[in-house]
């Protein structure tokens, strides 16, 4: 028995290897996995939410480039390297955009892009080392309205996604395996029971759901994280109910009775395993699902709050923006929630079709 589930295994990691767009896909999902754990080294603006702001260049199109003055915070903060992973560069340090310089004596004086006016400052604020602390800085994808580097939001707010994502699907797995795992298994009054209380979250829409649990826990990333997995469950449980109504006439199951095994370890040590396909199936699904939801809720305002970046709070920021002639700034990252959406359907309709013995 064990000789044939290993085999049926490789059979199906066989058959995924084979199918190309489901490995691109796999490799897009671990790529992208791998920017939300190291989005702060990868992006240009590592400080805390990539929140520096620049009023004077804002709007800007992808490749725009200017010099940069940078004056370094005279209160300077030791990062450890973990809190740098999690939470940015912590020192605030100054970032003038200038059109032009030259040093005058012991002063340097600029010329702020904004304005055009001339503005001095000591050497010594640079440390004497002007060419160290002016640089020419490129926005690969542009500025937001407020001056902020656009590929630095959109590399952290891969984390949020991915969170929202990861955070949802296990809540949605512990609650819904459970409560479809016991209604179908022991059946009468327990599954329908069960059952009304699937309909009545069913029968609400996803949306207006997790608003109202939204406003009931208050706004925040993580309220919409739980928010969003307590809405998510009953679509597993429908599925691990009917599988679970299907595997328990099996004849193993039949026989762990008969040797007196208990009923949790009937379902959670025999019938679970066996039904694992479907839910890893549905699970990638409602990845993608969640990923949709937190951004639709973000767009709303009700989501992540400012400054906290979000790919649904980019596309809101900037919607107005497709009419005054810079598309780019609520495309990028819509483009970024479709990809990524995009990559776990295709993922999951490569699991469905690996993990389906009938074919």
């Amino acid at each position: 028995m064990l000789q044939q589930s290993k085999s049926l295994s490789q059979l199906a990691f066989r058959k995924f290897k084979q199918n190309k767009v489901g490995m691109i896909s796999l490799c897009f999902i671990l790529f992208c996995g791998l920017v939300a754990i190291f989005c702060y080294p990868l992006a240009p603006d590592n400080s805390n939410f990539a929140n520096q702001m620049h009023l004077e260049i804002h709007s800007k199109p992808p490749g725009f480039k200017v010099n940069m003055l940078t004056i370094p915070s005279a209160t300077k903060k030791e990062t450890s390297l973990l809190d740098f992973l999690i939470h940015g560069n912590k020192n605030t340090e100054t970032e003038i955009p200038i059109i032009s310089y030259k040093i005058n004596g012991e002063n340097l004086e600029i010329i702020k892009y904004a304005d055009g006016l001339l503005k001095e400052y000591p050497l010594s604020a640079i440390q004497n080392k002007p060419e160290t602390y002016i640089k020419q800085k490129t926005f690969y994808f542009g500025t937001d309205k407020y001056g902020r580097d656009l590929l630095s939001r959109l590399l952290i707010g891969t984390r949020i996604s991915f969170s929202i994502g990861f955070i949802a699907v296990f809540i949605s797995l512990f609650i819904g395996v459970f409560m479809g795992a016991i209604g179908g298994y022991f059946g009468g009054k327990t599954d329908t029971f069960i059952m009304w209380i699937i309909n009545i979250t069913w029968s609400i829409p996803t949306l207006l759901l997790v608003i109202a649990i939204t406003l009931a826990l208050g706004k925040g990333v993580w309220q919409v994280f739980i928010s969003v997995g307590l809405t998510m469950w009953v679509e597993v449980a429908r599925v691990v109910r009917g599988q679970v109504i299907t595997m328990k006439q099996q004849q193993y199951v039949e026989a762990a009775r008969a040797l007196g095994f208990s009923d949790f370890r009937i379902i959670f040590r025999h019938i679970l395993p066996n039904i694992m396909a479907p839910i890893i199936v549905i699970s990638a699904a409602n990845f993608a699902g969640a990923i949709l939801i937190e951004s639709g809720l973000s767009f709303l305002g009700i989501g992540a709050q400012p400054p906290t970046p979000s790919w649904g709070a980019m596309i809101k920021n900037h919607y107005n923006y497709i009419i005054l002639g810079k598309p780019f700034l609520a495309i990028i990252p819509g483009l970024a929630i479709m990809s990524l959406v995009m990559a776990f359907m295709l993922l999951g309709n490569t699991l469905r079709d690996a993990l389906d013995v009938k074919n």
